[in-house]
């Protein structure tokens, strides 16, 4: 790895301006040899139909024909990046079951590709994406630019997450405090208010009143719910409270 791209790498974590972010990431990408940068983020709200938001350096007539053909639903890459963090490189056999997607790509410039998702303790689910229009991605330059791709993958998600999400998803924002965690946990388990206050030694005013403080801060009107989005966003995992 050059020194150059170490510093690069680095530098994410100290960005906090969304254009200079973008800005980077353009950079390294074609320092590795590459034309073009996407990255996706799947929040894990709402639960019943989780947002995904996308980010880009490809041409407006690619990114529109994309859209007006549904390719999201459809785009194995992404299938695949939702089940799995192992790295997937383009291919004939990737996209066997999508040939117009992958047909309308190569004619988009778009012939070369490697994507590799990562994920966070909130839920989030991130896709770095670098792709080119020629030089097939041969094994040997896989094999010396692996650990460099593989590290920009999870910094490009850090960094992504510590400036975008505040702005675009407060919701995934939220802390509960210890006693509200343990409340939640309790709630989740399907203990009602009195039950969790035995099992915690409190008053079961004093749980209600921990339960309320917890709903209030997730946005929620009952307690299911509020369980619910609380597991999503990873807050009842141990070592989440403050």
């Amino acid at each position: 790895m050059t020194h150059y791209q170490e510093e690069k790498i680095s530098s994410l974590a100290q960005i906090r301006n969304e254009q200079r972010l973008l800005e980077s990431l353009e950079q390294l990408c074609q320092s590795l040899g590459f034309e073009y940068y996407a990255y996706g983020v799947r929040l894990p709200l709402p639960v019943s139909q989780p947002r995904i938001l996308t980010l880009n350096n490809y041409s407006p007539e690619w990114n529109r024909h994309y859209r007006e053909r549904g390719y999201l639903e459809v785009d194995p890459t992404i299938r695949h990046g939702l089940h799995s963090s192992m790295p997937i490189v383009w291919s004939d056999r990737v996209f066997a079951r999508t040939t117009e997607l992958w047909s309308d790509a190569r004619a988009a410039g778009l012939r070369v590709g490697w994507a590799q998702a990562c994920r966070d303790s909130r839920g989030n689910t991130g896709l770095l994406t670098l792709a080119r229009g020629a030089e097939p991605l041969t094994r040997c330059e896989l094999r010396s630019k692996q650990p460099r791709l593989v590290w920009l993958t999870q910094s490009t998600h850090a960094a992504m997450a510590r400036v975008l999400l505040p702005r675009m998803a407060p919701e995934l924002e939220v802390q509960l405090s210890p006693r509200e965690t343990e409340v939640m946990r309790w709630a989740a388990a399907g203990k009602t208010a009195g039950e969790t206050a035995e099992i915690l030694g409190i008053s079961e005013r004093t749980a209600c009143f921990h339960i309320g403080n917890a709903l209030n801060k997730l946005n929620c009107t009952n307690k299911t719910a509020a369980a619910v989005k609380a597991v999503s966003l990873g807050l009842l995992d141990p070592g989440q409270a403050d």
